[in-house]
């Protein structure tokens, strides 16, 4: 990389990172959000990130259902920024898309936002330009919005969010950002170094008996996580945006990029209760609890009584008698997801001996096909890029290779590094127009019920799986997987789609405005995955 191209990563003179705090607003609040560069020790490096108000994560905000807030962002950064509220159906133009819903804050500049809480659960807020960089430095934080019904959850003993990240260190340092655009366009950028709340081992302490509600985000650029706690009960309650129809007993919570899920913990022996990342091939440490004691208080033993009682969610036992039309009826719109791959493919394919797979060399055919362990074109042997031979350091732990389509671990890095937008294209395609990415033209009304088909295509040059993010036009229920009816609803903004799978999703037009919907890994998006549709207020349809 040219390093005149890339951003700094020097740290002498920055303040430290400081820990991450959650601050209570009330309705009329007023809060200040800083943007500026800090220095973090992770492991053994001191690392230059990016922090809201000086700290990685940045401030949990716990605001109140029903309730409005005022931001003011300081954009004391590296790059231009925005701030996006993802998950929230809120006035359009404070929604944080750039040249879209508002100009981008210039280093130095400032811009406030007015933020509405119509739903309860738990959202996050984070950059929408060069989402890549500002977001892998450290710029993400919660958002829990607390319910109007004090009945809303289950009773539990205390409270605590729980970011999923991952980071890319080298040599002491996080791997250069090109400022000229994103890398690692193919797969997105893995990380080589798991972090819970900005630190690489988590430490926290329970009371035994205790119940503790965590709320987790997945906030990597890449990564799917999935979670699982040794030695402790879970329960999953919420996801994106509220409850589930069912609450469940659960042993992993699987959470693609942006995905949240609300569990509620039941501490029941004493020792240390381990968090886990579980793979296919491997089972990632991510730190720890220490339960000691008891619980104390008022709700000592009722929230453990609680924990066992499994409850559904009224409004969305209905809305299951409501959809029955929708999942039998043909969708509204089909989007299809499709890879270019011309730093592989772009050339003419010569006749050769033999043919090899770029994610998995030790696939070879005598004869041009697709791999079967992920799907990806085979290329001549000679045209292999010499990293691709043999094994991946650092990325030994198995894949896109078992079938599920998805892809846990970056099995061709060198490759990855070596794409970007030019050379690994992504594209969502409307079928019915043939339109791509940003030529969508889509145009719905308040009120709508939208049937959404999308088609992760494996007949593509690099089949993988992506999280399909929709902005705050409204929410979306999942109504099937590859035919079979999603047995558990909750309110969505975005679904994972493995790779070759279809989804069928129902999306409620609520809100106004000029929206955007995307994959969002961030390379992914850097590299122009995405689109925008229109939603008129419904008088104006009427004419009125």
């Amino acid at each position: 990389m040219d390093h005149q191209d890339a951003f700094t990563t020097e740290t002498e003179g920055l303040p430290e990172a400081s820990s991450p705090s959650v601050v209570r607003l009330y309705d009329g609040d007023v809060f200040d959000l800083s943007i500026h560069p800090v220095r973090k020790r992770i492991g053994d490096a001191e690392v230059r990130m990016l922090g809201y108000n000086g700290s990685i994560p940045g401030s949990t905000l716990h605001v109140d259902q029903g309730s409005e807030i005022t931001v003011q962002v300081a954009n004391n950064g590296d790059v231009e920024a925005t701030v996006h509220w993802h998950g929230l159906r809120l006035e359009n133009r404070y929604d944080g898309v750039p040249d879209e819903t508002q100009a981008p804050i210039p280093p130095g500049g400032a811009f406030t936002y007015k933020l509405r809480f119509p739903d309860p659960g738990f959202y996050w807020y984070h950059p929408h330009i060069r989402e890549d960089f500002a977001q892998e430095m450290g710029l993400y934080a919660p958002i829990i919005v607390e319910p109007a019904d004090p009945s809303y959850w289950p009773s539990v003993d205390r409270q605590l969010t729980v970011t999923l990240d991952d980071v890319l260190i080298e040599d002491g340092k996080m791997v250069p950002f090109r400022r000229s655009g994103s890398t690692f366009t193919a797969m997105g950028r893995f990380g080589n170094v798991m972090l819970i709340n900005g630190e690489s081992e988590f430490a926290g302490e329970a009371a035994l008996g205790e119940v503790v509600r965590l709320y987790l985000v997945n906030t990597a650029n890449t990564r799917i996580f999935n979670f699982a706690l040794r030695s402790a009960r879970m329960k999953l309650i919420g996801g994106d945006s509220g409850r589930y129809e069912r609450e469940t007993f659960v042993e992993e919570v699987l959470l693609s990029p942006s995905e949240r899920a609300v569990v509620d913990v039941l501490f029941d022996t004493t020792g240390e209760v381990r968090l886990e990342h579980r793979t296919p091939d491997h089972t990632y440490d991510l730190g720890s609890f220490s339960v000691a004691g008891t619980a104390t208080g008022d709700a000592a033993g009722n929230t453990a009584g609680s924990f066992e009682v499994l409850r559904t969610d009224p409004e969305l036992t209905t809305e299951r008698v409501l959809i029955e039309h929708d999942l039998e009826r043909e969708p509204d719109k089909v989007l299809s997801i499709v890879a270019s791959m011309p730093l592989l493919y772009g050339g003419e394919v010569q006749p050769a001996s033999s043919y090899a797979c770029p994610m998995h060399p030790e696939v070879t055919s005598t004869s041009p096909g697709t791999c079967p362990k992920c799907g990806m074109k085979l290329v001549p042997s000679d045209a292999m890029p010499e990293s691709a031979s043999g094994t991946h350091e650092g990325h030994a732990h198995g894949g896109h290779n078992h079938g599920d389509g998805l892809e846990w671990e970056d099995l061709m890095p060198e490759i990855n590094r070596a794409t970007d937008p030019t050379n690994m294209i992504w594209k969502l395609v409307d079928r019915e127009s043939g339109a791509e990415n940003h030529a969508i033209s889509w145009s719905f009304t308040q009120g709508e019920r939208v049937k959404i088909r999308l088609i992760n295509e494996v007949d593509s040059d690099h089949p993988m799986h992506h999280p399909f993010h929709v902005h705050g036009a409204g929410r979306f229920l999942i109504l099937s997987r590859d035919g079979q009816t999603e047995p558990n609803l909750v309110w969505k903004d975005t679904v994972l789609l493995r790779a070759g799978e279809t989804v069928n999703i129902l999306l409620y037009v609520t809100n106004p405005g000029l929206w955007m919907a995307h994959c969002h890994i961030a390379e992914h998006i850097e590299g122009g995955m995405m689109f925008s549709f229109e939603v008129a207020r419904s008088s104006e349809r009427e004419g009125h």
